[in-house]
């Protein structure tokens, strides 16, 4: 059974690369971006989903924006840890449609470190695809200092990571048309009846 967990959820941005859409409400099959997330953290204890306001949010889910607004995914990060009292807590951009498997290895790796992060065959961590130790992360916080316009990179720059191999894919995030087109190609190969 897995440990008891919350998550954060960033579902704001600018998505300047998909001309301003709002990404978190783009499909990937018959659910949004954003639907596919809050799905594969079903079982955490509180949800937090940091953005804009929006509709459709599961009865469950709690949802805030940082202030003031755009100050980007530390800024978010800290108005959302506000909710959070879990000892561990799942990070996670909102386009992240294929997480689900990750969710319960990162939980488990976590252990070892102050965060578990996903990362690419070519060595890149996504730092929003990640399992951090809820305390760890506030000390995170705080040594930042103002949290608004301040990087993921500084943010972890006094945090222990393990970074937990991705081949599959399941941190790959939807920045450009392109990136949503590969993504929306492989759900479609997967659903049943899709072509294999």
């Amino acid at each position: 059974m897995t440990a008891a967990f919350d998550a954060l959820v960033l579902a704001g941005g600018a998505a300047r690369r998909l001309d301003g859409a709002d990404k978190p409400a783009l499909l990937v099959g018959t659910a949004t971006l954003l639907s596919h997330v809050l799905a594969a953290v079903a079982d955490a204890r509180t949800i937090v989903v940091v953005g804009p306001p929006r509709g459709g949010l599961p009865a469950s889910a709690l949802s805030c924006v940082e202030d003031p607004p755009g100050g980007g995914p530390v800024a978010a990060i800290a108005a959302g840890l506000a909710f959070v009292d879990a000892e561990t807590v799942a990070v996670l951009a909102a386009d992240l449609p294929d997480i689900a498997p990750a969710i319960p290895v990162l939980l488990a790796a976590v252990d070892d470190a102050d965060v578990a992060a996903l990362t690419d065959p070519e060595g890149r961590v996504n730092y929003l695809a990640a399992v951090w130790r809820t305390a760890a992360l506030r000390r995170a916080v705080a040594a930042v200092g103002d949290p608004h316009g301040a990087s993921m990179r500084r943010l972890m720059s006094s945090a222990t990571m393990v970074q937990i191999a991705d081949p599959d894919g399941w941190g790959r995030d939807c920045d450009t048309w392109d990136d949503l087109a590969a993504v929306r190609r492989a759900s479609a190969v997967d659903e049943p009846g899709g072509h294999t």
